[in-house]
């Protein structure tokens, strides 16, 4: 069984791309969590050969990098890419851009779930946000929908998850069907899992927390108390 190594749910966006996507296909896999703190980099070395996370093993095979794990799962498991070559194709290229691209969106608006915080403008993510909507639109009007390539839930949408958890924490303002598909990423039983797990987390990480003013202000924190420091 796959064992994943991921950091924490309040803040780590990327570890819940792979996370929901082993989920949401049902494959089983064996959860490892790392605390983000001073040590972090230590308590993941051996595992990691970045230090990083989200980092799959399989064996005596490691794999590191969301858009990695997900290429190696869809290896062995049907569904983690549309079967249409056109499709499958427009996906991944969709992926890798979200994977590389939307820099300011990362940088403004970083993954908190359990905090709703309200942005001091909403000028600096506006060009990511009219290129995240012409995307989505894109795969709507080309593969039909629901999800941005057909019917079934795949790697593209989960490479979308911490979107929509951004979204829902800025209150980030979309056209409907944009609205809509953030909603149904919501509402997956994996997303809503993630959701309420990092709701109860108690560890708070400075250079996550004391980031948020440059940006924003916070006027609702949804987290359990915090009754630890990593």
């Amino acid at each position: 069984m796959y064992t994943l190594h991921i950091g924490n749910k309040n803040y780590s966006s990327w570890s819940v791309r792979p996370w929901v996507l082993l989920t949401e296909l049902g494959i089983p896999f064996h959860e490892r969590l790392h605390v983000f703190g001073p040590n972090f980099t230590a308590k993941t070395e051996g595992i990691s050969p970045t230090g990083k996370v989200p980092c799959l093993q399989d064996g005596d095979r490691t794999i590191w990098d969301s858009l990695a794990i997900a290429e190696y799962v869809a290896e062995k498991r049907p569904g983690v890419w549309p079967k249409d070559d056109t499709a499958r194709a427009w996906a991944r290229s969709a992926a890798a851009e979200m994977h590389s691209s939307f820099g300011m969106l990362r940088e403004v608006c970083s993954m908190f779930c359990g905090l709703r915080i309200q942005l001091h403008s909403f000028d600096p993510v506006k060009s990511d946000l009219a290129r995240l909507v012409g995307l989505w639109d894109d795969g709507f009007r080309r593969f039909g929908g629901p999800f941005l390539a057909g019917k079934s839930f795949g790697a593209v949408d989960a490479f979308f998850c911490p979107v929509a958890f951004r979204v829902q924490t800025y209150g980030l303002p979309l056209p409907a069907p944009s609205m809509a598909y953030v909603e149904r990423l919501l509402a997956l039983d994996s997303m809503k899992k993630w959701y309420d797990a990092a709701l109860k987390e108690p560890w708070r990480d400075d250079p996550h927390e004391t980031g948020i003013p440059q940006w924003g202000r916070i006027v609702r924190d949804l987290r359990a108390a915090a009754t630890a420091t990593a």
